[in-house]
């Protein structure tokens, strides 16, 4: 039958899948053909049944004797003519003959029993073959998604820099989808069918090796046709499948985008992009269509031409006396039961080839170790009581290099050992800090300035050990983030970012994040003090009202105060600010303005702003410029120094009175 929708190639790609049209390295990682049967990987899947060997065992013996008893049937029939319709020589019977009865019509009344019992006891191991199966499937999924999301938790945040969110997500469910197809409906599948054609051909050969080798004179003609067949679909499947991603890639784009596209009346360049890209996934379609059509037939063609071989030949040896009728019969049904397979095999090729291909990449996401993991041996905790003090929530940067780049052993062993200035020389790097050294005490109130791309974010990121500097030492509470443990570091962190994200679920969900030590009155009383438990109650279900997904139910200035609730929430050591004011309205800002003094009272705090209006009451504040610490020191002892920060200040507030921004008119003339 033609492919239909829901066959894995054609599923490797889902509306959330990463546009592969604009990336062609992306099409050939997730378009890989593989081998149709690869030993390395199958043993590697294979280990998932572990656990459940004793189903799969059970669902293997249910596979063989099913096998058996469809292959039952047709020798039935043979033993029905020969012993009662032609009455052959006691000495041509097979061994079933001298259980029957002699009496034809019982005899043959004890052969249809034994027929539908061989068709109720092959009904009863498909079902139980079928519900083993699928459950053991489903339970080595669950397992194996398990694993994936669990890993991609460890992974660093530079290798999703590096990989397309889509194309994780495909790792997670297409091509979990297509190796779940291969356990459910392909290997035992093919063991069946490898059981079947065993079976028929050793019935056929003891019962006329001659006449069997005619029956299968056709073979060779028909794998022929089936390795046509099967170049041909696999070139088609790969042209579905790149298609069906370009399709996705596109849709999903243009759907995000839509306001785009009608504002700049952009429907019909659109449409006509869209529809450039349909018609190739119809016409690979329609190639594998066509493929379809033209094999089945020619399949049954050659499977007719079996039989007739059979009749034409067979026919002349029971009336030379050399085969028995009941002979005869049995291969005519034979012949037609033997090409089943051979054509179920070829379609299980492809669902074991689109496995292999799901596999490879599976088990290539699972094999790439993050790069930033906790030490073996992590440097003691913070301890507690008032020595606590004197380190808690203390940052400090050391002469700190850092770039984005993925560098060689040999750039990393060059950096470890050079001077500032051999730094500055090696051109290859583009440095996003360079020698950046200061410290921001417990307690303080830091802030962040600068151009955009002057590393601002980065420095912020560097403190969580989101990345591994390459040069110099960042210390939170005393300690290298290198030494500590990564938990135990990002729970000394709340982080309120520019762009507010909610989850799917309930205001309280967002806000706790899982964390079940915050009580009910703790998550009130911080909803309380960032000003959003007002509105939080204007709500239906007020804490357990339910958010869309990304809180797309609720404005931008809401979604930030429950950020800011979400921070405090959890009080932290240290509150980090990363444009956390950016896109919201005046109102808001004012309303977050309020919130920030209860916010970052007795912790430290690093504000990053544009804006120098929510800076001004740092106690002290860095200037970034093209990856330098230029300045450093409080709002007025920068702006007196007459330098980067003074410049900043002239471009934002020179039309602007100082009175108007809550200053003294003395130092809005400084």
């Amino acid at each position: 039958m033609p492919p239909q929708q829901s066959k894995p190639e054609n599923r490797q790609k889902s509306p959330q899948a990463e546009p592969a049209a604009k990336k062609p390295a992306q099409h050939q990682d997730d378009d890989v053909a593989g081998k149709a049967y690869d030993s390395r990987l199958m043993g590697r899947l294979l280990k998932y049944l572990g656990p459940y060997k004793w189903t799969a065992i059970i669902a293997t013996v249910a596979v063989i004797l099913k096998a058996g008893a469809d292959v039952l049937g047709p020798y039935l029939t043979k033993v029905a003519v020969d012993k009662y319709m032609t009455h052959a020589p006691a000495a041509k019977q097979s061994f079933l003959a001298k259980y029957l009865s002699s009496n034809a019509w019982h005899g043959i009344t004890q052969l249809a029993l034994i027929y539908i019992g061989a068709l109720v006891f092959s009904y009863v191991l498909e079902a139980l073959q079928t519900y083993i199966v699928q459950w053991t499937g489903q339970k080595v999924m669950f397992d194996l998604r398990r694993e994936i999301f669990r890993h991609l938790q460890r992974m660093d945040v530079g290798f999703y820099d590096r990989n397309p969110v889509g194309r994780l997500v495909t790792r997670l469910t297409n091509d979990v989808d297509a190796l779940n197809e291969m356990f459910t409906t392909g290997v035992f599948a093919i063991f069946e069918d490898i059981f079947v054609l065993a079976g028929i051909v050793g019935v056929m050969l003891s019962m006329s090796w001659w006449l069997a080798l005619v029956a299968f004179a056709v073979l060779p003609f028909i794998l022929l046709v089936t390795r046509i067949f099967r170049k041909y679909v696999r070139d088609s499947y790969r042209r579905i499948r790149t298609a069906l991603a370009r399709i996705n890639s596109y849709s999903q784009e243009h759907v995000s985008g839509m306001s785009i596209v009608q504002l700049f009346n952009r429907e019909k360049p659109a449409y006509q992009s869209f529809e450039s890209i349909n018609k190739s996934y119809l016409d690979a379609f329609k190639d594998a269509i066509m493929a379809y059509a033209l094999y089945y037939p020619a399949v049954e063609i050659l499977s007719s031409i079996a039989i007739a071989l059979i009749i034409w030949q067979g026919g002349n040896g029971v009336i030379r006396g050399a085969v028995d009728l009941g002979v005869l019969v049995a291969f005519m049904q034979y012949a037609q039961r033997f090409f089943r397979p051979i054509q179920d095999l070829s379609e299980k090729y492809n669902i074991l080839q689109a496995a292999m291909a799901a596999s490879e990449r599976i088990f290539k996401l699972l094999d790439t170790e993050p790069e930033i993991v906790s030490p073996a041996q992590p440097a003691a905790a913070q301890p507690s009581g008032p020595e606590a003090n004197s380190e808690a929530g203390r940052i400090e940067f050391r002469n700190v290099w850092f770039t984005y780049q993925r560098l060689t052993p040999q750039q990393q062993q060059q950096i470890a050992t050079a001077t500032p200035a051999e730094l500055e020389a090696m051109s290859e790097i583009e440095w996003i800090l360079r020698g950046v050294s200061f410290t921001i005490e417990p307690g303080q109130t830091a802030a962040i300035v600068g151009h955009t791309g002057a590393g601002k974010t980065t420095l912020t990121g560097l403190m969580m050990r989101f990345y591994d500097i390459q040069h110099g030492s960042v210390l939170v509470n005393g300690i290298d983030v290198r030494q500590h443990d990564l938990t135990r570091l990002r729970q000394n962190f709340g982080v309120v970012l520019q762009d507010p994200f909610l989850f799917s679920g309930t205001i309280a969900d967002n806000i706790r994040l899982g964390s079940g030590h915050i009580t009910d009155d703790e998550l009130r009383l911080a909803a309380e003090q960032v000003n959003v438990d007002e509105f939080i109650q204007t709500l239906p279900a007020q804490y357990q009202e339910m958010l869309r997904e990304r809180g797309n139910s609720l404005s931008t200035g809401q979604k930030q105060l429950i950020n800011f609730a979400r921070a405090l929430a959890h009080n932290p050591r240290i509150l980090i600010l990363d444009e956390a004011t950016s896109s919201v309205d005046t109102d808001t800002e004012l309303r977050v303005r309020t919130a920030l003094e209860r916010m970052v009272r007795d912790r430290t705090s690093v504000i990053v702003a544009h804006r120098l209006s929510t800076v001004q009451r740092a106690d002290v504040i860095l200037v970034m410029h093209r990856g330098h610490l230029r300045e450093m020191g409080s709002h007025q002892e920068l702006l007196a120094l007459h330098g980067l920060y003074w410049k900043l200040y002239q471009l934002q507030y020179k039309d602007q009175e100082m009175p108007t921004l809550g200053m003294s008119p003395s130092l809005a003339n400084s």
